[in-house]
């Protein structure tokens, strides 16, 4: 568990026998302290085997017991903690396309901060739980350029390896400079080519070459060039490869700042997040606005909802 050390993350027996009388006793509507405790404080993995115990001792699904209990903002964060991490992608992912209108921030949060193998694995859930293909989804709730982009990320073939091809770098460069600041109009299929495909450490030689050659940052360059959603995306795909902590830490910065929260983007980032960089965007949250990731939160959210992601978020 990254985030907060060894605070209360055995596996106390006494502790989940508790948990699991507290859920399923008629005290459970009372005792959300104990949901926040026991859930919060522990791994994906013990809480997969919760979720065994309880079914086992209780003959019931917990999530569903959850979802029958809790409400509003606490329920999302709770149902999420339940989920390994290539189902609560695919939820969340589900969830903003379903229905009416689209959260393309979710589609842009989550496919363009994964590796390939976490695409494969959200691909292979989605198709398991909702019985067909994400990338037709997908291809059915957007349009233009942005479901290009959000396409080629689905495919999951972005080079890994560590390779910087020095003349490929150079080349790169200008070629989306003349595709953008150059020339009148922008051929996005050329941000896309490089942007989507190139890997990660030959893109920040890219980037070095852009600098040189334009004058300009690339992300100033894709504000200029770029609106909407397929700017968004473009700019996170660069803020990633650049720092994925940092990344996130903006988009809990936005999420909180000014008046309102929004909170779906407050729950996906604090409950997919959590034991993979929460270390990493604490510290670059910090850096970046002057004050701690819990401080944030502790004076944007509050009662329940606000203790379990402080519990996520750490000391």
């Amino acid at each position: 568990w990254v985030n907060l050390g060894t605070k209360g993350r055995s596996m106390e027996t006494g502790s989940v026998s508790r948990f699991i009388t507290v859920i399923s006793g008629r005290y459970f509507c009372t005792d959300e302290a104990a949901v926040i405790e026991v859930l919060a404080r522990r791994t994906i993995a013990q809480r997969q085997r919760i979720k065994e115990a309880y079914k086992l001792t209780v003959g019931k699904d917990l999530a569903d017991d959850l979802q029958g209990e809790l409400t509003g903002n606490i329920e999302k964060v709770v149902l999420g903690l339940l989920m390994i991490a290539p189902k609560y992608d695919a939820y969340e992912l589900r969830t903003a396309i379903k229905g009416s209108g689209t959260e393309e921030a979710a589609l842009i949060d989550i496919l363009a901060s994964r590796t390939n193998a976490e695409i494969r694995a959200i691909t292979e859930v989605y198709m398991k739980e909702h019985g067909k293909s994400l990338e037709d989804d997908v291809e059915a709730d957007t349009s233009g350029m942005f479901q290009r982009v959000l396409v080629s990320l689905l495919t999951a073939g972005r080079d890994e390896s560590n390779t910087v091809n020095e003349a490929q770098a150079v080349q790169d460069a200008k070629d989306i400079y003349e595709a953008g600041e150059a020339c009148w109009g922008t051929d996005e299929v050329k941000f896309l080519t490089v942007l989507c495909v190139r890997n990660r450490n030959h893109l920040l030689r890219v980037f070095e070459e852009y600098q040189k050659i334009s004058g300009r940052d690339i992300e100033d360059s894709i504000k200029r060039e770029m609106s909407g959603s397929l700017e968004d995306v473009f700019l996170a795909i660069v803020k990633c490869l650049r720092n994925k902590p940092a990344f996130f830490a903006e988009r809990l910065y936005k999420s909180m700042k000014g008046l309102g929260t929004t909170d779906s983007i407050l729950i996906r980032i604090m409950v997919a997040r959590a034991e993979i960089d929460m270390l990493d965007i604490k510290t670059e949250f910090s850096k970046a606005y002057g004050k701690t990731l819990h401080s944030f939160i502790n004076g944007d959210a509050s009662g329940d909802y606000r203790k379990i992601l402080l519990e996520l978020c750490g000391e």
